[in-house]
């Protein structure tokens, strides 16, 4: 069978040429919506309980791995679907509730909640008028100034 060999061919060509080793990088979103930041990897095939989400510090890591079935007496009559580790790191930067970050895994889609921490969120001042001025002086304590 000509097609077969070709395929096969084709295969191992792939295979030789194919210069993403190690752990891939899965394609995500990341936007704001309201107080909170919302991530979402395509994560599809993947066992959820092989989904690993940590924060150390400000860093934000996500590792997934892919197992595919194997099976004794089985005739592969294709396989392109490759058993792979997945890894994604983030940054988060300054601002961010690490210990409110939440995450879950539905139909083929990693979703990761990330809130803005409360320093962060935009507030309102009070702009308090005819208040008393107080100067600073580095050598001594705040004084109210007379006006």
């Amino acid at each position: 069978m000509a097609t077969d060999l070709f395929r096969d061919f084709d295969r191992l060509a792939s295979s030789i040429l194919d210069t993403r080793r190690g752990p891939r990088r899965m394609p995500m979103d990341l936007y704001r919506d309201g107080d909170h930041y919302v991530l979402s990897a395509d994560l599809p095939g993947i066992d959820p309980g092989s989904v690993d989400v940590d924060v150390d510090g400000q860093l934000l890591t996500i590792r997934a791995e892919r197992t595919l079935r194997e099976g004794d007496g089985v005739k592969w009559i294709t396989r392109e679907r490759e058993a792979a580790s997945f890894l994604r790191q983030l940054n988060l930067g300054q601002g961010i509730d690490t210990d409110n970050i939440a995450a879950t895994y539905s139909n083929g889609v990693l979703t990761v909640t990330i809130p803005v921490s409360e320093k962060a969120k935009p507030r309102k001042v009070e702009v308090i008028a005819d208040a008393p001025v107080t100067v600073v002086d580095a050598a001594e304590s705040p004084q109210p100034i007379d006006q």
